[in-house]
């Protein structure tokens, strides 16, 4: 069933997030190294990408790599790092001509300095884009985003420039690294794993979870539409009871 035939009326979710998970099990599954993997996972990236721009959907936030990832083996991480500059070079030229804004939170500062450098001149040149936007979600960890967000708080109260009182949730999000982008509508994650994986921790609490076994460089577009269906068919209510349903 194809998203365009959908019998569903709702719209489409405004903010997808995806766990991309299982590029190493398909690279043991046909006896390749874990790279190969990581390669053909960029491909679905990539298709991914254009398929979210197509749907009207705007904004995708994609896990490219956690704050637990730099404890792989070094050559693993830095064939990663290149991928990833790779990646980035190769979509400048779609970014720019389909209007996709790139964004990236997570502890930027541990990312070697040829990514953070081309990372920093796609940001800046799409960043007048008005199109979707894609956040990856690099060097991140959603316990150390929340940690950093409160000595920041922490920070301000102790210099007398915040008063404790002041503290809310809109003023907390606000110190996020996400500080800005809504919160996901949709969290998609492959492979079948049942976790977050440290993975948006704060901005997840309503989010709908939707986890399919295929692995993630064996995603393709259809599976994409299938999850947007299954959300269009959710009933979000935010931890509120439906009056009729409480009239029932």
């Amino acid at each position: 069933m194809s998203f365009e035939a959908a019998s569903f009326s709702g719209a489409p979710p405004r903010h997808v997030a995806i766990i991309m998970d299982g590029n190493g099990r398909w690279a043991k599954k046909r006896l390749l190294n874990r790279v190969k993997g990581h390669e053909k996972g960029a491909e679905t990236v990539r298709m991914v990408v254009r398929a979210t721009r197509e749907l009207g959907i705007g904004h995708l936030t994609l896990y490219a790599f956690s704050t637990e990832n730099w404890q792989r083996p070094a050559a693993e991480v830095s064939a990663l790092m290149t991928l990833l500059k790779r990646f980035l070079l190769s979509e400048r030229s779609e970014m720019l001509d389909n209007g996709i804004r790139l964004s990236a939170i997570g502890d930027l500062s541990r990312l070697p300095a040829e990514v953070m450098a081309t990372l920093d001149e796609i940001r800046g040149v799409t960043a007048q884009n008005t199109g979707m936007v894609l956040h990856l979600a690099l060097s991140y960890g959603g316990r150390t985003e929340i940690v950093d967000a409160v000595r920041k708080i922490g920070v301000e109260i102790a210099e007398g420039r915040l008063a404790a009182d002041q503290v809310d949730e809109r003023l907390f999000e606000s110190y996020l690294y996400s500080a800005g982008i809504p919160s996901p509508d949709l969290l998609i994650r492959t492979s079948g794993e049942m976790r977050l994986s440290n993975f948006l921790l704060w901005q997840l609490a309503y989010s709908e979870l939707y986890v399919t076994d295929v692995l993630w460089p064996d995603f393709r577009r259809q599976n994409l539409e299938d999850a947007i269906i299954a959300y269009q068919g959710r009933d979000r209510r935010f931890g509120r009871v439906d009056p009729a349903r409480a009239a029932g």
